[in-house]
């Protein structure tokens, strides 16, 4: 029987990933198939999900639907639909999991080296002052994620001193980590720099708060990079302004395109940069969606599936 995989998405997305995706099925011996974003809903065994407009998607329509395949890592769009009831893949892939790594590696650097005042702060002033080592500079990463795994063991090679935060316990090569209420408390309390790689997730959101940003060293610095509902945006810029947070560099936030007249962009302490911390690629989100849908047919367990129980 043909296996009909349906491409949920934007008309470029659908451009980009036609080729790349066809060729990825053929690779793993899927040759019965029909791949398009226009088939006969009572006919579609899989769905290929990126929506780049409306997210509320009627799955009930697809009769014959056995799982959905995200090209993201972030399902907080689609994971509460009520009408999705199979099994929801989110998408973990090297591409995405090397361009985090190499986003985080380069901020924190830039951000312990102090690169923005000698880039940007050129005064003819000779101030010969080296920054610590990086022995000597703590980072605390919240989520322990594929992401988060992968961002602070390349960051425990580089000899920092790594702290891992997740809300169940894990342990990672090289991290001290840390779980549970108390153990979020012992992380903020040891974070020069933090970053936040958690899921959005209805006990995730506004981790980043008032309280939470007072239990941090004064003068630390925050990288967001995961998700902007993570931070209490009002308490972010008050602790900004009080010195209590040095620099933010931000990625993600709860409106995109970040408006035009949102205080973020003038803020003197803060870096915007446009979502790109980590973007699915092609060639290697294909490879990930091709091998669930071969597991599906091979009857084996789909991979990256989302514990909705934990929202991710």
């Amino acid at each position: 029987m043909t296996t009909n995989i349906l491409f949920l998405s934007t008309p470029k997305r659908w451009a980009d990933y036609q080729a790349p995706l066809t060729r990825a099925l053929e690779t793993k011996g899927l040759n019965d198939f029909r791949l398009g974003e226009d088939l006969p809903a009572a006919e579609v065994d899989y769905i290929v999900y990126a929506p780049g407009g409306a997210t509320d998607h009627d799955f009930t329509q697809f009769p014959r639907l056995k799982a959905v395949l995200s090209l993201w890592a972030g399902i907080e769009t689609v994971i509460e639909n009520p009408t999705l009831t199979v099994p929801l893949a989110r998408m973990v892939d090297h591409g995405l999991t090397q361009g985090m790594t190499e986003w985080v590696t380069g901020h924190v650097l830039r951000h312990h080296l102090g690169m923005d005042a000698h880039i940007l702060g050129q005064t003819g002033i000779w101030d010969p002052v080296a920054p610590p080592l990086a022995q000597d500079r703590r980072v605390t990463i919240l989520g322990l994620g594929t992401l988060g795994s992968a961002c602070g063991q390349a960051l425990a090679a580089l000899g920092f001193p790594v702290t891992g935060w997740s809300r169940s316990a894990k342990a990672v090569d090289g991290l001290t980590c840390l779980s549970g209420d108390a153990g979020l408390t012992e992380a903020l309390a040891t974070a020069d720099i933090l970053v936040l790689l958690l899921p959005d997730t209805p006990a995730t959101r506004d981790i980043l708060n008032a309280k939470t940003i007072g239990e941090l060293p004064r003068g630390a610095v925050v990288l967001n990079p995961g998700r902007g509902a993570l931070i209490t945006d009002a308490a972010l810029l008050a602790a900004l302004d009080s010195g209590q947070i040095a620099h933010a560099t931000l990625d993600a936030f709860r409106i995109e395109p970040l408006p035009a007249d949102d205080p973020y962009w003038a803020h003197p302490k803060v870096t915007v940069t446009p979502h790109i911390a980590s973007e699915t690629r092609v060639a290697t989100a294909s490879e990930v969606v091709a091998e669930n849908v071969r597991r599906g047919e091979a009857g084996e367990p789909l991979l990256h599936l989302v514990d909705r129980s934990l929202g991710y």
